[in-house]
């Protein structure tokens, strides 16, 4: 059996709560090596972490992003299998709660 890494980035600059942050970002991470540890793929663990980022308000990525001047989130994710090539991307899309699946479903779609 290989052995995985997993490792996320909770994004930069001022932390207000440092030990929230690190609670999460570790509840993320578990959460991801557990679906590897159950036989899912890097991809899809990937996926995975990234929407959990995507719906925790402390990040500056999905239902926490920062708000443009007219009061809107847009919202960017973009994703690629190493292993095929194959990529998936959106830019500036609205109401979409985890722009990852969605560039996920492009990358199924794409050519």
């Amino acid at each position: 059996m290989t052995s995985a890494s997993l490792m996320i980035h909770g994004g930069a600059g001022a932390i207000r709560d440092p030990h929230r942050y690190e609670a999460s970002l570790r509840a993320i991470v578990e959460s991801g090596a557990g679906l590897l540890a159950e036989g899912s793929s890097a991809l899809e663990a990937v996926v995975h972490c990234v929407a959990l980022l995507e719906d925790d308000p402390l990040y500056n990525a999905g239902r926490g992003s920062v708000l443009n001047a007219e009061g809107a989130a847009l919202c960017d994710a973009s994703i690629m299998d190493g292993r095929t090539l194959k990529a998936g991307a959106v830019a500036a899309v609205r109401g979409v709660r985890n722009p990852v699946r969605l560039a996920y479903e492009v990358m199924g779609k794409s050519g």
